[in-house]
Formats: structure tokens, C-alpha cells, sequence
């Protein structure tokens, strides 16, 4: 019997299908162990000594896998084809080692592609040892991102008030968003006009040209800057006979784009499905396990996390015939297509992303896959199609026009675009971040050098020059790529911890910097500022590469990175918080004083009129405050508005007309909350937390009161006459009818949801049953557990959504979901579970209670009651610290 480790088990059931009863198949659930969050993980002074700590979750499987390779002939690696899949084979190997497990079996290491009977059964052909150099550029990469995380992080939270943590690839991908946003505010428009004249040919087709010339300069797009200009070139052309001067033709070929690579796949998921990068991952990661097919599971695309752009011979064969037998020899090349990446040592030399079958046409899949596989699946098919596709053949046509008026002589240029064979150009075309106006809409009549022409129209419009877009995330991926900043497996990730930790927020679809993440970057742009280079984070990631070639010594990496950056952490620590605050004040001046319509100080104190604004740094955070402080006490926060934000957390919004009390925006432990007066006799003023969506910027005195006057009656119950009110309680907004409380959605708002959707939103609470302290909703099932048997749905609890089985509840991460909780996450999210809380296989006297346990991490063991009560008074102490530093072990 052999033993075959994979990450999934939904991978392990399809291979062990394929290989039979000769092997068992075991998931090891991607990585069994990892750094701890804790100081000395990585020791520099011990030569970069790494601490390995098992996660509680494995530790159970960890145990199943010993005993099967004890009792087994030999041990398969068969993790994924890249560095984090060579890594979780080394995992495991080395703990097998510690635990003793081998005894002189067989270990090999094996790769593939592809989830096909195929791809697998070849694999297994042709094993090998695990690769060292990947596992060493594996270990150099994760230590690297520790030592930044660890020691860079705790400079920002003393240094930095309000700051979370800072990581070697997402600072920079940060910065490259700040950057932008400070070239938005700095830029000044500039007017320009634009002049085009509608002509006419002898045999009436018109069209448009647009002036490109006059008295023998050449007119470029801002060379007419002012309307005096333009209205003098339009009384020209008024007046003015235009003639043909020449006709160019010239042919075009476009050939296709290479097949997916991970960035292009997130790009144009993005640009075209929607698609947010770490859900276009996801679901890729469930095409390329399998889905099933006529009663098989099967692998339905190729590895998904790659670089490489080329495929298979076999690969390339099966697409060529699928071209000839869809589209015909006319949209087939003579010889293949062969593309080369330009990505240094591109993801060791992977396949691109591609369908194993590409018989497997998207329309006959659709109905195997859910609505997201399919639309991937189909951009996915089409793109590797359209790589092996004849190019499209163009021609651009460009017109030269005289218009002679007065003496003058005015040059006018029209330009188009005439597709003569559409080629790969009939089934792809790529998408653009964007959108410019593409000449290939445009298509000139026929007209020859010599002809006169009539003038139908001249146009003159005035127009501003924009700044450059926000980065969507499409477009921010593609720029990290072009720089060579991390790697483009792990840019969703990136994305996503940038978001998470409330350094940016995607605003119609642009990712724009938080104030948070401007602080951060102007802090690391002053002080660490090489650590934030583009060009510094590229060399670093090509001397990855090449520790991967074994190239060079992973170690001399880190001893070289680790002597500089050491040096610079310790000139910091004679940084005075004033020094900080003053360097921030000024690299973030556009930011924080806009400049004015009417040209006054920005800076000047509306209070007083005397004081300087300038950056302040309180208890919670940074704030705008006054020079003439305490004299003056006008304050507010970072992004500008009129109304006063203290350091203390406190902005005044104004005075309820009823009451006469003062109505505030504070900061609290749980985050922004209103509050009306202040305590009297130990009697706590009326509050109100704010509704999930609403921003505290956002948040004036009208929608205050209003908040502050909930809750709110709608209406009465069309059945009972009973009163149905809006609120807003412990977890979010909610309709009450009597005893039933039902909790708003997303798109519902508190202060003006109506009767008729109240009435459907308690309907429905009733349909699935009471929740709460009753029987919890059924909710969405994934499927069956593959050993145990049973169902494992996903339900909305009193806490949050959770996953059941059985008896087990496990409480989702607040980063998951739930409507995208695939199988294999709720089945590890169940097996971490029953790994952490043996107790939780027996019968449970509250379900109800079990979505919220997960909450809670379960307290050390120490033997006795009094022992258990020193180690939570112990733990209460350091909780900050430990919270913070976890914070900052996550990089990508």
C-alpha cells in the first residue's frame, strides 16, 4: 500500500478514483504548520534559527497520516506544483521524521498539472525528491516576510498611533495606491480644445477629421488652449475649401494574446465577470480539483497559480483541432503558436492556464458548473482557443485634408479601421482598464487624393485633462507585475489584507487609500523609505528566483537584507512622536489642506482665524487640531469637513433641536458610535452605534437624529394590526413584529425600509423557523461529509454565519462568505473543529450556543481550576500584544 498526500480532499477522492486500490489517498488540507506569532520564530543571531509550531487544526490529521505510512509500503508527495506546494510536502515529511513515522520506506515527490486520470497516472511514472531549492526559496520568503512583520510593526504601533502592522509586499502595493492618489491631488487641469470638421465626399459619405495642422505647424492635443483660439480656427475653417491632399492604406496584422497566466486571469476576470481577484482564485481552485462530469470527477483547467504562458505539445494539438473542426482551416495557422514569458524563471516554468479538454465546450459544461465556474470557465476557454487562432487582419486607412481659407492653409487628418479577416478577433477580444476611443469603430468611405470636398459641420469643444484613474484592482495587479513586486499567486491575498486592515477601500470599483494607509505609507516613505522602493522589492524578489535555481545561498539573502534593515529599525528608536508628526504633516500636505476655490490659507484656523492647522496625534488616531491649543479648541478629522473631531475621539455634529443637547460622533472599542449629551448623575446618554455601510465621514446631524431617534415605527402588520418597528441592536439592524425580529440586508436601510418589505423580510424569518434560542435555520447545503457521511449546510446564527455537521458547529472567519463557502472549506473549518473541542462529537445540550463557541479559544489545559485561572489573568496582560503581533505575521 502506498500513502498519497495531497492539500484538499476533494482532491484526494478524485485521485484515489484514478489510482485504485494499490494506494490511499490523504489531505493533508493545505499547510500543516507555520511560523507562531510570536518573538524569536526567526532567530537572526542563531543564523536564522526557524521555530515551527503545528496548527491545532492538523494536528488530528497530522496523527491519521503517521499511522497510515507507518503500516504503508511508501510515501507519495503529491502537493501542488509550485513553491507553497513543495513547502507543504517538506511540512509533512519533517513532521513524519520528528513523529518518527518512517521506517525506511520509500519517499518520492511527484507533480501534475492537471486533476485528469492522464496527467495523474503519467505523474506517478516519473517521481522525484523533494526540491531543496524551492523549499529554500520557500523558507527565504516566509522568514523575510516574518522579520518585516515582526519588527517593522511594532515601530509603527509606538511610533504611529492607530497604525495595525506593515508587510514587505503589501507596504509597497500600498504605496503604489497612495502614490496615485497623490498624483490626483496634485494635478492641475489644464483647458485644451478640440476642433474637428464633418466632410463630405463627391458621392455623399461623410465623415470626420479633426485639425492637425496650421500654416505649417503641427496642432497636437493641447496646442489650442484657450477659446479665443479655437473660435479663431473655426472662423477659418468656415470659410475654408478642403480638399484631399493623400490616402495611406496600410495593412495590419493583430495576433492573439498568450493564454492565461494568474495575473491575466485576475485581470481580465475582473474587467470582464466582475470578478474581485481572491474570488476569481477560488473559484479557479474548484474547476482545476474537478467538478463532476458523467458520474466522474474531473480536473476541468491546469494548475492555476503560474506564470507560464506556454502548453503543452499534446495540450497545443488538441486546440488546434478544436479550432479546425469549430471555425475551419481559414482561422487556423499554418504552424503552431509558441509563446515565452518575460517573467524571469516564470513560476518554474509551468504550464499556462488552460482546459484540460478543450473538447469540453463551455455550453456543454454550463450545466455541470454554477453561474461563476461557468463564466470563468468559458473565459478561460475561450482564451486559450483564440492563442492558437489565426491573426486578424486590418486595414488602417489615415486621410491627409487641406482646407485652404484667406492665405491660409489648415491640415485636418482622419483616421480608420477596416477588418478584413476577424481571425482569433471572432471569438476574443481583451479587455481594457480603460476604455479609450478605439479607431477600429471607425471606418472611412472611399475617397482619393485630388477630390474636393464639402463642409457639412465644424466642431470646436473644450475639453480639461484628467488625472490619472485610481487603480481598480484589475489594473493595480497588472501594474505590480510590469514592476516585478511579489508574486502574482499571491496578489489576491495582498488585495485582500490591504482591504481587510482598512488601508483602502474599492469606491465604484477604484481602490482608494484610507487615511490609515496614507499615514502608513508617508510614515515608511520617510523613514524606511528604501524598504518601499519599487526597484528594492524587485531585486529582492529576482534573488528569490534565484535561490530557487540554487543560484544562490538563501541564508547569505537574509544575512545581506537583515544587516541594513536592522539598522535602519534601531535609528528609529530615538524617534520623538513630534519628529514623526512633522514629517507626516508634510508629505501628506496635499492631502490634509486641499488648496482653497477662493485661494485662502488652507491651513488657517476658522475658530480663531490665527492658529495654524497642522497634523495631531490622540488617543485614537490622528487629527487636524489647532496651533492655539487649548485656547482653541477646533479640531477635525484627517479627510477634511467642518464639523470638530477631537483627539479624543469626539466630533461635534451640532444640537437636537428638541432637547437642546449636543449630538456627537465618538470612537469606541467596537468602533464609531452617536451619542446625545453627555452622562448626568450616572445616568448613560441615549447612543446609537452606526449601521454597517455607512461611514463616519458620511454621517451628518440629520442622519444622526435620526439614528439617535430609533427605533423607528414602520408600520402596523397587515395581519394583526400589531406595530412593526426598525432598529438597530447588538448584531445590526433588525425589523421587530412583537416576539419575531428579523435582521435587515445589506441593501436595506434602517431609516427608510418600508412596510412591504418588512413584512416580506418577517415572512421569511417565520418560513425558516424562529433561529435564536429555537432550531437554527437549514440553510444552503454544500453536500455530504466523504467519510462520516450527513450534510454540512451553512446557517445564519445569533453570532454570525456557521457551518454544521451534525453535532459540530464551526463559526465562519469574518473574512469567508458564507454564499461562496465551497465543500472543502467547511469540511476543514468542521475537521478544525472536532480537533479543537473533542467534546464536540458527543450530543450537545444547546445548539444554539454552538455558533458562537468557535469564538472562544479554548484555554490551555493546566490540570487544576486555580492553574487554569493564573494563565487567563496571565494571558489578559499580554492580549494586546499577542493580538498585534498575529496582526502582523500576516504579510500575503
Amino acid at each position: 500500500m502506498q500513502v498519497v498526500i495531497v492539500e484538499s480532499p476533494a482532491k484526494a477522492k478524485t485521485i484515489n478514483k484514478y489510482l485504485g486500490p494499490g494506494y490511499e489517498v490523504i489531505a493533508s488540507y493545505g499547510h500543516i504548520r507555520d511560523l507562531p506569532s510570536k518573538d524569536g520564530s526567526v532567530d537572526p543571531e542563531a543564523d536564522f534559527r526557524m521555530l515551527w509550531e503545528v496548527d491545532p487544526k492538523a494536528q488530528k490529521r497530522l496523527n491519521d497520516i503517521a499511522k497510515a505510512v507507518k503500516a504503508a509500503d511508501g510515501l507519495i508527495l503529491a502537493t501542488d506544483p509550485d513553491r507553497e506546494g513543495e513547502a507543504i510536502s517538506w511540512h509533512v515529511l519533517e513532521v513524519l521524521r520528528e513523529k518518527k513515522a518512517l521506517k525506511g520506506q520509500k519517499v518520492e515527490r511527484v507533480v501534475f498539472n492537471a486533476i485528469t486520470k492522464q496527467a495523474v497516472l503519467e505523474a506517478m511514472k516519473a517521481p522525484r525528491a523533494v526540491d531543496v531549492a524551492l523549499v529554500d526559496a520557500y523558507l527565504a520568503r516566509r522568514a523575510l516576510d516574518y522579520l518585516v512583520g515582526f519588527t517593522l510593526s511594532p515601530v509603527l504601533w509606538r511610533k504611529l498611533p492607530g497604525a495595525r502592522s506593515a508587510g514587505r509586499v503589501q507596504s509597497v502595493a500600498l504605496r503604489l495606491v497612495c502614490d496615485r492618489e497623490r498624483e490626483i491631488e496634485l494635478f492641475v487641469a489644464k483647458e485644451y480644445w478640440s476642433i474637428a470638421a464633418t466632410l463630405a465626399t463627391p458621392r455623399g459619405d461623410t465623415f470626420e477629421a479633426r485639425l492637425s495642422g496650421a500654416d505649417g505647424k503641427k496642432i497636437t492635443r493641447l496646442s489650442v488652449g484657450t477659446a479665443e483660439e479655437a473660435a479663431a480656427f473655426r472662423a477659418a475653417l468656415d470659410t475654408a475649401a478642403f480638399s484631399v491632399r493623400n490616402v495611406e492604406a496600410k495593412p495590419v496584422r493583430r495576433h492573439p494574446q498568450p493564454p492565461f497566466t494568474t495575473s491575466t486571469l485576475q485581470q481580465e476576470a475582473s474587467r470582464k465577470l466582475g470578478l474581485a481577484p481572491a474570488r476569481t482564485m477560488q473559484i479557479a481552485q474548484r474547476l482545476y480539483e474537478g467538478v463532476d462530469i458523467g458520474g466522474e470527477t474531473a480536473g476541468l483547467i491546469t494548475y492555476m497559480r503560474t506564470d507560464g504562458v506556454d502548453m503543452a505539445p499534446e495540450a497545443v494539438t488538441a486546440t488546434r483541432n478544436a479550432i479546425s473542426a469549430q471555425y475551419g482551416a481559414r482561422y487556423l495557422p499554418g504552424t503552431p503558436r509558441k509563446y515565452t514569458t518575460k517573467a524571469k524563471n516564470a513560476q518554474e516554468a509551468h504550464e499556462a492556464i488552460r482546459p484540460t479538454d478543450p473538447s469540453r465546450h463551455p455550453r456543454e459544461m454550463a450545466r455541470h458548473l454554477d453561474a461563476e465556474q461557468a463564466r470563468l470557465y468559458e473565459l478561460i476557454w475561450t482564451r486559450t482557443i483564440a492563442s492558437q487562432m489565426e491573426s486578424a487582419e486590418l486595414e488602417r486607412t489615415t486621410a491627409d485634408i487641406i482646407a485652404k481659407a484667406a492665405g491660409r492653409e489648415l491640415e485636418l487628418t482622419a483616421t480608420g479601421t477596416v477588418v478584413k479577416f476577424d481571425g482569433f478577433l471572432t471569438l476574443y477580444r481583451e479587455g481594457k482598464d480603460d476604455e479609450d476611443d478605439d479607431e477600429e469603430s471607425r471606418r472611412l468611405p472611399a475617397m482619393s487624393a485630388g477630390e474636393a470636398l464639402d463642409k457639412r459641420e465644424i466642431k470646436t469643444d473644450q475639453h480639461f485633462t484628467e488625472p490619472p484613474p485610481r487603480y481598480s484592482e484589475a489594473s493595480l495587479v497588472k501594474r505590480m507585475e510590469e514592476l516585478g513586486i511579489g508574486r502574482p499567486s499571491t496578489y489576491a491575498a495582498v488585495l485582500a489584507v490591504l482591504r481587510d486592515r482598512e488601508y483602502v477601500k474599492l469606491e465604484k470599483k477604484r481602490l482608494v487609500p484610507e487615511d490609515k494607509g496614507r499615514l502608513v505609507t508617508a510614515f515608511l516613505q520617510s523613514f524606511f523609505k528604501k524598504y518601499v522602493e519599487y526597484d528594492f522589492t524587485a531585486d529582492l524578489e529576482e534573488k528569490l528566483d534565484e535561490i530557487s535555481a540554487a543560484e544562490i545561498d538563501w541564508k547569505q539573502v537574509l544575512r545581506d537584507f537583515w544587516n541594513d534593515f536592522s539598522l535602519a529599525v534601531d535609528a528609529t528608536k530615538e524617534l520623538r512622536v513630534s519628529q514623526v508628526i512633522d514629517a507626516l504633516d508634510e508629505i501628506l500636505t496635499a492631502h490634509l489642506f486641499p488648496a482653497k476655490e477662493d485661494g485662502s490659507d488652507p491651513r488657517l484656523c476658522p475658530t480663531c482665524g490665527s492658529g495654524r492647522l497642522s497634523l495631531k496625534m490622540g488617543k485614537f488616531g490622528a487629527f487636524i487640531g489647532c496651533s492655539n491649543y487649548p485656547e482653541c479648541r477646533y479640531t477635525r478629522p484627517l479627510s477634511g469637513g467642518e464639523g470638530e473631531a477631537g483627539g479624543d475621539g469626539v466630533r461635534k455634529l451640532g444640537t437636537d433641536p428638541e432637547t437642546g443637547l449636543e449630538v456627537t460622533l465618538r470612537d469606541g472599542r467596537f468602533g464609531a458610535y452617536l451619542q446625545l449629551g453627555e452622562a448626568v448623575d450616572g445616568e448613560k446618554p441615549k447612543r446609537s452605534s452606526l449601521p454597517k455601510g455607512l461611514a463616519p465621514a458620511d454621517v451628518d446631524l440629520e442622519t444622526a437624529l435620526a439614528l439617535l431617534a430609533l427605533p423607528r415605527r414602520v408600520g402596523t402588520h397587515p395581519e394583526d394590526g400589531e406595530p412593526i418597528l426598525a432598529g438597530i441592536g447588538r448584531f445590526g439592524p433588525y425589523i421587530q413584529h412583537g416576539k419575531v425580529y428579523a435582521n435587515l440586508e445589506a441593501a436595506d436601510d434602517v431609516l427608510t425600509v418600508g412596510l412591504n418589505r418588512a413584512v416580506v423580510l418577517l415572512a421569511e424569518k417565520q418560513s425558516r423557523g424562529r433561529g435564536g434560542r429555537g432550531t437554527a435555520p437549514a440553510g444552503r447545503t454544500l453536500g455530504d461529509h466523504p467519510t462520516e457521511g450527513g450534510a454540512i449546510t451553512v446557517r445564519a446564527g445569533r453570532f454570525g454565519p456557521y457551518v454544521n455537521h451534525g453535532k459540530i458547529n464551526a463559526t465562519l472567519p469574518k473574512s469567508q462568505d458564507p454564499d461562496s463557502l465551497t465543500l472543502e472549506q467547511a469540511l476543514a473549518l468542521i475537521e478544525a473543529k472536532a480537533a479543537a473541542s473533542p467534546s464536540a462529537r458527543k450530543p450537545a445540550r444547546k445548539s444554539a450556543s454552538a455558533d458562537g463557541a468557535a469564538k472562544k479559544a479554548p484555554a490551555k489545559k493546566t490540570g487544576t481550576k486555580t492553574a487554569a485561572k493564573k494563565t487567563t489573568t496571565k494571558a489578559a496582560g499580554t492580549k494586546k500584544t499577542a493580538k498585534a503581533k498575529a496582526d502582523a505575521a500576516a504579510e500575503e
